[in-house]
């Protein structure tokens, strides 16, 4: 059976993917590289390699069951599945190894509703969560490091350094909120015991820094127009290969 989503007909790309044909081409070219469409002996897959990525970056978009979005790709449930488990991790972000000295990071922390409740626990958003650290370049705005989940109970400080972000990103500059005190990053001021008021040149320092920071803000806002971030079913490492590949589609979005 014929689907109606095939990557060679690009009018339901957009609706489905928030990609153009041009951007949804970059993220096939990983697959391919470590050989995702190998000829081998056996049954092959019923949908040639464009198509499955097609369907897996529609499915973390639209945040549909897989029930659902099957017969769009002319697939059966239980091959979407498969396609999804299999190739899930492949195109995702790869995460930045060496900064300019003179680079500016910021990080904070998100909170995915999941359903494994082997990873998420109950956060203050009241929901079985998952804890997500992510870095943005200051400069570029794209996004450079996503560490791995942690239980949503988890303060950001903490999640900080058992993500493995911390590690990520070494030595350089980072800027966060108040909730990382602690760790050495560079944080909005604070009052002291009976200190009435901040200083001005404090005050003026702590509005700058909260401009810079809203850029993580506003990438977390579009990463989330995948809607499987706002309620994720998928269980275990599949959590993680989910938000590396929405971090890889944000940027291309990004960078046009």
């Amino acid at each position: 059976m014929a689907g109606v989503l095939t990557a060679p007909e690009p009018s339901w790309m957009v609706p489905f993917t928030g990609l153009n044909p041009r951007q949804f081409s970059k993220p096939i070219i990983a697959p391919r590289r470590e050989g995702a469409d190998p000829v081998c002996k056996g049954r092959p897959w019923g949908l040639p390699l464009e198509d499955r990525v097609l369907l897996i970056v529609a499915y973390r978009r639209t945040d549909l069951a897989l029930r659902q979005l099957a017969p769009f790709c002319g697939e059966s449930k239980s091959a979407a599945d498969r396609i999804v488990h299999r190739l899930g991790p492949s195109p995702a972000l790869q995460p930045r190894k060496r900064f300019h000295r003179e680079a500016v990071l910021i990080v904070d922390g998100t909170l995915v509703p999941t359903h494994d409740h082997s990873i998420a626990e109950q956060s203050k958003n009241c929901r079985y969560s998952t804890n997500h650290q992510v870095v943005v370049d200051a400069d570029a705005r794209l996004v450079v490091v996503v560490g791995r989940p942690v239980p949503g109970k988890r303060n950001d400080c903490e999640a900080w350094k058992l993500s493995g972000a911390k590690g990520a990103v070494g030595k350089t500059m980072v800027i966060a909120d108040r909730g990382y005190r602690g760790p050495g990053l560079v944080i909005p001021h604070r009052r002291k015991r009976g200190q009435a008021e901040l200083l001005a040149w404090k005050v003026e320092h702590d509005t700058f820094h909260r401009e810079v920071r809203a850029r993580v803000e506003r990438a977390f806002a579009r990463m989330k127009t995948w809607k499987i971030l706002r309620d994720c079913r998928l269980k275990g490492d599949s959590v993680h290969h989910a938000m590396l590949g929405i971090a890889r589609l944000h940027n291309l979005i990004l960078a046009g």
